[in-house]
């Protein structure tokens, strides 16, 4: 997860809810505890978050005007990379049908379910080329920002 999307998803949790846990968080997050009070003191730090005692060891996160100008640039950053990598993957996969369609087939085989390939499913179905489960065909798998497509010898 990149810092941007990390930052954005804890002042998004905590505008919605002021009284979640650091543990909470950190499961949300698929981060340890310690990270999670990390992030939060930098946040508090540059002045994106305030925090308050409620009780003994329970803390209260309010997300300051300057945390919600934040969140709007950071909700725009994450929507522009989203797009990016989109695009990226919307251009490999229409690359890769050309290649499959150069070679004469008119379907692939599709192995894995993944965010790239779901979008190489509706590519195909854009462009006219079936997925189907015959070993003879082509497989198309995800390979970073991509596909691979690997030819039936």
């Amino acid at each position: 997860m990149s810092e941007v999307e990390r930052d954005l998803r804890i002042l998004e949790a905590l505008e919605h809810n002021p009284e979640t846990t650091q543990a909470n968080l950190a499961t949300r997050l698929g981060v340890s505890v310690g990270s999670v009070n990390w992030y939060l003191k930098r946040l508090i730090r540059k002045g994106y978050v305030k925090a308050t005692r409620m009780e003994r060891s329970r803390l209260k996160y309010f997300v300051t005007p300057e945390g919600l100008a934040l969140k709007a640039r950071l909700t725009k950053e994450y929507m522009e990379v989203s797009l990016r990598v989109y695009r990226e993957l919307r251009e490999a996969a229409r690359e890769a049908l050309e290649s499959v369609r150069e070679r004469g087939y008119a379907a692939v085989r599709v192995e894995g379910r993944d965010e790239a390939l779901e979008i190489f499913r509706l590519t195909c179905l854009e462009e006219g080329v079936g997925v189907e489960e015959e070993a003879l065909l082509p497989e198309v798998r995800a390979e970073g920002r991509g596909v691979v497509v690997e030819w039936v010898e």
